[in-house]
């Protein structure tokens, strides 16, 4: 407390203005705050409902399992998506089994189907949904090449964007992930570097990648930040957000971070700006908004939305919880103050040792108050040489499911 504030108590002025001060910071906080840029309404926003979306699960069964094609998608996580401008969408994904799907029965007499053991491994791969949401192709994959010896692309957040600022051509930017392969306990690979692909329109075509935050001069991997998990446009600015890969150093939870980019500039590096605490700077110096290690944090994949004038952000939840439980946060600004986690929920899980992972929203396919949220399910040992055989010898635990939220003021 102040000096001047214990002055007046001990005078026997000031109790009755601390309390008017508490009272009006207790108002202030339950109102609704005003979001000026975009004219909504800022308030604590729950979840009230979720359902199983029996209809994108069934249709990425129907895709994943057909035999007609080796080439093409029968599994993946990553899992990101962007509407194209003739309405189709595109599906991006990260490390993606390729081949032929056989069975039911597998070679164990179980009523799931299966891929041999062989069946190809890359690193991305990119799936085109009509725009009646019926998948319909795989491009050729690996669609985006790995940048350099022992080093690959993971595709993120991706938007649609003028080719340049007035320009009436548009075109995909995609944000990647440059990994590199390390020891353990870096077993996905070491964060390396965040860049931006541009593909043409409206065939897809990877016109080249450009650099955008580099991070080799981080020493300690847990600490550095590749950004990319997802993107939102708020007015003339998109908030790009990302994280760092504290979990994979034994800590509880990751922490988030932010950077925003003037709409059409998502490839030009000297565009971006890093919130530092304080400020937007150009100085790629980012610090967190969310995540102070016990109490709250995100994992090392996340998703953020706009309802209205609040963000709201999905995240599996930090400890053992993270494994089956997507919690939230909310603010009303992408740099905070991020209140939460609010109310959980635990998504359906196939049985067996599986964890769930990498929440991500689908503004495409929400409207009418629902929300689609992807989540990735993956063998709990995905390391071990187990895990192999268990994702061959059922092909649905390395697929995306879906869930319909409804949100609502808290």
């Amino acid at each position: 407390m102040p000096d001047d504030v214990r002055a007046r108590r001990r005078a026997g002025t000031g109790l009755g203005l601390v309390l008017a001060l508490v009272c009006a910071a207790v108002l202030f906080a339950a109102l609704p705050h005003h979001d000026q840029k975009s004219g909504g309404t800022c308030g604590e926003r729950t979840l009230t409902s979720w359902t199983a979306d029996t209809a994108l699960n069934t249709e990425f069964t129907r895709y994943g399992d057909d035999a007609t094609r080796t080439d093409d998608w029968t599994g993946g996580d990553g899992t990101h998506s962007v509407r194209l401008p003739d309405g189709r969408l595109l599906w991006l994904f990260s490390d993606t089994y390729l081949g032929q799907v056989h069975g039911p029965p597998n070679p164990v007499g179980e009523s799931y189907a299966w891929r041999d053991v062989s069946a190809p491994l890359v690193r991305n791969s990119a799936v085109v949904m009509s725009p009646a949401g019926r998948l319909l192709s795989t491009l050729p994959a690996p669609l985006f090449p790995d940048p350099g010896p022992n080093q690959w692309r993971w595709p993120v957040a991706a938007r649609v964007e003028p080719r340049s600022p007035g320009s009436s051509e548009q075109v995909v930017r995609v944000l990647l992930w440059t990994r590199t392969t390390g020891a353990y306990p870096w077993i996905y690979g070491v964060p390396t570097a965040t860049e931006v692909a541009t593909l043409s329109l409206p065939d897809l075509r990877v016109e080249g990648v450009v650099r955008i935050l580099g991070q080799e001069q981080v020493p300690d991997p847990s600490r550095r930040v590749l950004f990319g998990t997802t993107a939102v446009a708020d007015g003339e600015w998109t908030y790009v957000f990302g994280g760092d890969d504290a979990q994979a150093a034994s800590r509880p939870a990751s922490r988030a971070y932010v950077a925003r980019v003037p709409r059409g500039r998502l490839d030009r590096a000297a565009n971006w700006q890093y919130w530092d605490g304080s400020a937007w700077t150009s100085r790629p110096r980012p610090r967190a908004v969310l995540g102070d290690g016990p109490r709250t944090g995100v994992g090392s994949a996340f998703t953020v939305v706009r309802d209205g004038g609040t963000y709201v952000l999905f995240t599996m939840a930090a400890g053992t919880r993270g494994l089956t439980t997507v919690t939230s946060y909310w603010a009303c600004a992408p740099t905070g103050p991020w209140h939460g986690p609010t109310r959980s929920f635990s998504p359906p899980l196939p049985q067996g040792e599986v964890a769930a992972y990498n929440p991500q929203a689908h503004p495409a396919l929400s409207g009418d108050g629902r929300l689609v949220l992807s989540y990735d399910v993956n063998w709990l040992d995905a390391t071990g040489a187990s895990a192999q055989a268990n994702l061959s010898r059922n092909v649905s635990l390395y697929r995306p499911r879906f869930v319909t939220l409804r949100l609502a003021p808290g």
